[in-house]
């Protein structure tokens, strides 16, 4: 096993900012630490910690007032490197990071011909942390076409973020269905729950703004440590 490429520092915190704003942990309207306070307190230089604000600024989540402090909005529908990831800890929000179990250049499974026109297709299997708590396991299927070799130093942290600055393919929609289903037999032993084990499930199709499919994927999540969470409004 071995863990993807870490997104670079800020977008980490801006990440987990957006996150925690979506979750209502930082209230709309709220007024953020100072800045030198909160850098310490994440463990971060302050130049860093200000990148994250201005990307938390440009995706419209926040009012920075000179000589004032920066102040939380609350919009939906933001453009987020996990926009689409609908995982949150219980107690809501989580920054989500990944461990890759294996990554394989396969034939696809039957019923997967609409991924694209390549026979084989690349498998990814990988652990998923909101915080640092293992809450489930993905497996993830693209098509071969995209690249001809997949290796895990490739990956980062966010599929979609390398699905986008690395193949050039943008996920504009996805469809789930959530349900529940017995943990797969590759489930590893670091996993802790066993292989047969009855879980949350979501089964997933990516979707181009072609509307075409571009990736399969299956989550098994342990609804004892997670809940699967969509937030719709108007803006």
């Amino acid at each position: 096993m071995a863990k993807t490429s870490a997104l670079p520092k800020f977008i980490q915190l801006s990440e987990m900012l957006m996150r925690e704003i979506a979750a209502g942990h930082l209230a709309d309207g709220s007024r953020l630490p100072p800045e030198r306070e909160m850098a310490d307190d994440l463990g971060v230089a302050v130049g860093t910690l200000r990148k994250a604000l201005a990307d938390v600024e440009a995706k419209g989540l926040l009012d920075r007032i000179q000589g004032s402090g920066n102040y939380v909005r609350h919009r939906p529908a933001v453009d987020s490197v996990y926009a689409f990831f609908r995982l949150e800890l219980l107690k809501g929000g989580g920054l989500p990071t990944a461990e890759v179990l294996s990554v394989d250049r396969l034939a696809k499974p039957d019923g997967f011909a609409r991924l694209g026109g390549d026979p084989q297709g690349h498998r990814i299997r990988r652990l998923r942390f909101l915080d640092g708590v293992l809450v489930a396991l993905e497996e993830i299927w693209l098509d071969g076409a995209q690249r001809d070799v997949i290796a895990v130093s490739d990956l980062s942290e966010s599929l979609y973020h390398f699905y986008r600055h690395e193949l050039g393919l943008v996920i504009a929609a996805v469809e789930d269905r959530i349900g529940v289903d017995a943990l797969p037999d590759w489930t590893p032993d670091t996993f802790h729950l066993p292989a047969g084990h009855t879980t949350g499930h979501i089964a997933r199709v990516s979707r181009t703004a072609a509307k075409q499919p571009a990736e399969f994927s299956r989550t098994w999540y342990d609804a004892a440590r997670a809940a699967y969470i969509s937030r719709m409004g108007k803006g």
